[in-house]
């Protein structure tokens, strides 16, 4: 978190009594109303919220992007002393990515595809500027290094899809600064990242906010990053602000309980590992035409009112009755809550504890007891290769020998029954191509795997329906696998018809206790998928996994793009599964806290190799190979005071298509100079096999006592 910048100075935009509606056939739908906050220069202010809150409609109203049927219908948002609503799209036009720029969460949505990276920046300047073309392709360069682009000069003549998600977040963030902004609106800039590049995208804000003194608004449901970045923030929900205040009061005396509740739902890699659930909100957010404006909006999420606590009581009566107005907790920290800073009587570090141990009486005992002896399948030295065809001459004539890209290089597994593994690394580590390859969606070009003894180191299509049947795969995006024109309840009965998992005539209920055991009710039989949420519809992806009653489930990505509580609810539902059911899966993210929550067991990849394996429990106390060091690292810790060594790995991940000799790492890795020769070694040699015992194995050249002592001086 950067140094809060002095209350004295003039806020570079002021948002006063702001609401925003869109036009419906039916009626003028408030999306956002009576929200106030400013902004100084040089200071980052959050918001933060569920998904449907209003946060990104703020955004787009104070750049008057809201489409033809979104307007502001109330209050004022003023520019540096210039009120911008009611301001013609003409002179909108001239501040718009002059003094006011965006960052969007999806790079590629910003980029033109068709234009060079360097033509796209020196425009930004020609448009805003009496430039001349040389010196804009001058100053884009700079800019481009300043942001810290490696080769620079070369991403200027590539076209966006030819450099990576990291590189690309760079080149828009470049083309925000280009003009000196007085104001950078960041629209979750990291979600789709992984948690290296995170970091470094993360530095580089900080480092250009202090250089050009730019006042930012970050928007995220990352509650980790917006520790990290904001210096005041504002919770949102329902369209209305909830509480304000600065960062480090909010995170550690949150006020109202909507704050206190998405604090709650973080997993952190500082749980107990015997912690099986997290604590979730119930319910979701409503729709902007189903809000009730007479009361408290959260009245019908809120664990305050629900718990009906005698003290509170009479306060609490109001809730339905009056919608509360915002109420000062402390000097610069309002609360829009009928208690106030009686919300503080209930210590932040007591609620949390409360409510673990609520969870904690809901364990079952015999959950603890999980016999993981039996191997449900094996992986041994398993190649997924991608044939590498240039369409050059000699490719055509067939001149010279094939090339691949060793997308999985050489993976052996064992994957216990009853468990769950999890898979974790960056983008272009082979985690999704290995499961992939698995499932048989891509081809396995040496080595092999088995699923309870039997083979499945073929193609799906070349597969019996028993072995489909015994795998199945809940996929990141459940819009992208979801038919939209049938119904729920349809696509859930599907596979139990094709794999007969139950007799017709009850496939309706087999549909329904599934849906019931992913906590949807029977009603969502007949629902289509645009009128579930993300979150529901998630869960009905892992109804439709659970339909053929598998054995084993892999799950690629199922919460990084869902909100904190969602993705606690949808958490809890996989470890709940897990139990119920016994199932085996697989779970690939790049969150590690996520990872540390869910797993039995880690597996490390790093480009196209497993680095490092073990149970969860020896994974992340030292000794740890060095990727995995760095990627603990750069985990977000949702606690502004919170210090840590940080570590920030050099480079992007090298190329498969030709990967460093050695040990692959060796381009990248800070702790080769530990050994005697400087890592010459990793630069020739395969590193070997080491053993710390209990499972636990890492591949590396410096031995594991070095490992330990050298985590420890830097205070991991």
């Amino acid at each position: 978190m950067s140094t809060p910048t002095s209350s004295d100075s003039k806020p570079v935009l002021e948002v006063t009594d702001l609401a925003i509606s869109y036009s419906t056939r039916k009626s003028q739908v408030p999306a956002v109303r009576g929200v106030s906050f400013s902004v100084r220069p040089g200071e980052t202010v959050g918001l933060v919220g569920e998904s449907g809150c209003g946060k990104s409609t703020i955004a787009f109203g104070i750049l008057d992007f809201l489409g033809g049927n979104g307007k502001v219908v109330n209050g004022s948002i003023r520019f540096k002393d210039e009120e911008l609503v009611g301001k013609s799209r003409q002179e909108l036009r001239q501040i718009r990515g002059n003094q006011i720029s965006m960052v969007y969460q999806d790079p590629m949505q910003a980029l033109n595809p068709t234009l060079p990276i360097g033509e796209q920046l020196t425009e930004v300047l020609t448009t805003h500027q009496a430039i001349s073309r040389s010196e804009a392709q001058k100053k884009s360069l700079q800019m481009l290094d300043r942001v810290y682009m490696p080769d620079a000069k070369t991403i200027m003549k590539r076209y966006p899809h030819m450099v990576s998600g990291g590189q690309q977040q760079r080149v828009v963030i470049a083309m925000a600064m280009l003009n000196n902004p007085a104001l950078l609106i960041m629209d979750e800039p990291t979600t789709a990242l992984d948690v290296t590049v995170e970091a470094a995208v993360l530095d580089l804000i900080e480092d250009l906010k202090k250089d050009f003194n730019t006042g930012i608004i970050f928007i995220t449901h990352n509650l980790g990053v917006v520790a990290r970045v904001s210096d005041r923030l504002c919770v949102m929900y329902a369209g209305e602000l909830v509480e304000k205040g600065q960062v480090t009061e909010i995170f550690t005396a949150p006020a109202h309980p909507y704050t206190r509740g998405l604090l709650c739902c973080i997993p952190r890699l500082t749980d107990s590992l015997s912690n099986t659930q997290l604590w979730s909100i119930r319910g979701s957010v409503p729709h902007p035409s189903e809000r009730d404006r007479a009361s408290c909006i959260f009245l019908p999420r809120c664990d305050w009112h629900r718990e009906n606590r005698p003290e509170y009581s009479a306060a609490l009566m109001q809730c339905g009755e009056r919608h509360p107005e915002l109420l000062e907790v402390s000097k610069e920290h309002h609360s829009r809550c009928v208690l106030g800073a009686a919300t503080l009587k209930t210590p932040w570090d007591d609620y949390f504890r409360g409510k673990m141990r609520q969870l904690s009486t809901d364990e079952d005992d015999d959950e603890a007891t999980a016999d993981f002896d039996k191997n449900l399948a094996i992986v041994r030295n398993l190649k997924v290769y991608y044939e590498h065809d240039t369409n050059s001459l000699k490719d055509v004539l067939k001149l010279r020998e094939k090339s691949y890209i060793k997308a999985v290089d050489d993976v052996s597994l064992r994957i216990k029954k009853g468990s769950i593994l999890g898979i974790v690394g960056e983008s272009g580590c082979g985690k999704s191509t290995l499961v992939k390859g698995l499932i048989g969606l891509e081809k396995i070009r040496g080595g092999s795997a088995e699923l309870m003894g039997v083979d499945i180191s073929t193609p799906v299509f070349k597969r019996s329906l028993d072995t489909i049947k015994e795998l199945q795969m809940v996929f990141q995006n459940p819009d992208s696998t979801l038919n939209p024109t049938f119904s729920i309840g349809k696509q859930i009965a599907r596979p139990i018809r094709k794999f007969k998992t139950a007799p017709r005539h009850k496939v309706r209920k087999e549909v329904e206790k599934l849906l019931s055991a992913v906590k949807l009710d029977a009603y969502y039989y007949d629902r289509l998928p645009r009128q579930l949420s993300g979150g529901e519809k998630q869960r009905a992806g892992i109804a439709r996994a659970l339909a053929s009653k598998p054995n084993l489930i892999i799950c690629d990505e199922p919460v990084s793009a869902l909100d904190v509580s969602v993705q606690a609810t949808v958490l809890n539902l996989l470890n709940d599964i897990k139990f119920e059911f016994g199932s085996t899966l697989i779970f690939i993210a790049h969150d590690l806290s996520v990872m540390r929550f869910i797993s039995d067991f880690i597996a490390v990849m790093y480009l196209g190799k497993i680095v490092e394996y073990g149970p969860v429990d020896r994974i992340y106390p030292p000794p740890y190979h060095p990727y995995t060091e760095a990627l603990l690292s750069a985990v977000p810790i949702a606690d502004p005071t919170a210090r840590s060594t940080r570590i920030r790995l050099e480079g992007d991940v090298p190329s498969a298509l030709n990967p460093p000799s050695g040990c692959h790492f060796h381009t990248r890795c800070h702790r080769r100079n530990l050994l005697a020769d400087g890592g010459g070694i990793c630069e020739k040699e395969t590193p070997p096999r080491q053993k710390t015992g209990d499972g636990h194995f890492l591949y590396c050249h410096i031995p594991i006592e070095t490992l330990q002592k050298a985590a420890a001086e830097t205070g991991d």
